[in-house]
């Protein structure tokens, strides 16, 4: 079982796609409805075994301040910027379209933002660090952004975004820092950092993958009735990630040496699509589908962008070096 787990997690450019795919599939020729009931238990799926991994206490060293402000800078001052500016600009009468590219560019950083800093030898602690702080503020300023910028055209059901909140970021946070607790407590932390540590990442890559195929299937029929749908969808996601990816470049090359430029990139470019698909479907029920399906396939633009940047590193920040670098 865990070779093929791990297959699904290393080939997520051609995994997601065939989940989508099936999902087609799967909701053309039955009753998709039936699948709502799935997508709290498969959201928790994918971030608690995120939060059993995650390493605590990294957020308790040293340093590294100038990086996570201009992180949170871009995160939540110029993202959401675009992202509310490209809907306003391409969806201005669909305001689910909106909604779906405001809550992309307003949940950054996620497991992945940790695992393409390690792939590109950026900094993988200040990648944590990252993650930890951007999940958490990203949860109590994602309602508030909604009501602001959308509240005149979506109906934003505040409490409930709060409470979809808590129930799949701040209860799996909790839990998965008790269960890797106990799991060091018990075995060790060299046997729970060899045998355990490594499995958790698989399952939550099962989350997503079923996550995906329930919000397409929940599209399907509407999907194959207008084939133009995906194109015109993809085209607004492209244009975010292409201005993020520009975006941070440069400020990484300007503001900062090697490591912890790339840090910075996949940690503003990264988006937590997990967390927003389940905002999406949990909060916005049959009206979130639209929403939904752009944030699926916002998974094959994010996977195939950090999958090619992660190519061309080197070449635009330099040779890793053998001695650590300063965090600034």
């Amino acid at each position: 079982m865990w070779k093929y787990l791990s297959w699904l997690q290393k080939n997520l450019v051609w995994s997601i796609p065939l989940a989508m795919l099936a999902g087609l599939v799967f909701g053309k020729v039955s009753d998709p409805a039936f699948l709502r009931s799935t997508i709290l238990p498969l959201t928790f799926l994918m971030v608690y075994p995120m939060m059993v991994t995650m390493n605590f206490r990294d957020l308790l060293k040293p340093g590294g301040n100038k990086l996570q402000g201009v992180t949170l800078a871009i995160n939540f001052l110029l993202m959401p910027a675009f992202g509310y500016g490209i809907g306003l600009l391409l969806f201005a009468n669909q305001p689910m379209i909106r909604l779906a590219l405001l809550l992309t560019s307003l949940l950054p950083t996620s497991g992945m933002t940790i695992s393409w800093t390690g792939f590109a030898k950026g900094n993988v602690p200040a990648a944590v660090k990252m993650t930890v702080i951007g999940l958490i503020a990203g949860s109590f300023l994602a309602p508030v952004y909604l009501k602001i910028l959308l509240g005149a055209v979506v109906e934003i059901p505040l409490m409930q975004v709060f409470l979809q909140i808590a129930l799949i970021v701040f209860l799996p946070l909790i839990l998965g820092a008790l269960t890797q607790n106990w799991l060091v407590k018990r075995f060790g932390e060299q046997e729970y950092n060899k045998q355990y540590k490594p499995k958790f990442p698989l399952f939550s890559t099962l989350g997503v993958l079923g996550i995906v195929f329930v919000s397409m299937a929940l599209k399907a029929k509407s999907i194959i009735s207008h084939p133009d749908m995906l194109p015109n969808l993809l085209l607004p996601l492209v244009l975010i990630y292409a201005i993020n990816f520009v975006i941070s470049t440069l400020i990484g090359k300007i503001l900062f040496k090697r490591n912890d430029a790339i840090a910075l990139v996949y940690g503003t470019v990264m988006r937590n699509l997990s967390i927003a698909l389940a905002i999406a479907l949990g909060v916005f029920g049959e009206k979130g589908a639209d929403a939904a399906l752009l944030i699926a396939l916002a998974y094959i633009v994010q996977v195939q962008a950090g999958a090619w940047y992660i190519k061309f590193t080197d070449r635009l920040f330099g040779e890793p070096s053998s001695s650590p670098e300063p965090v600034a």
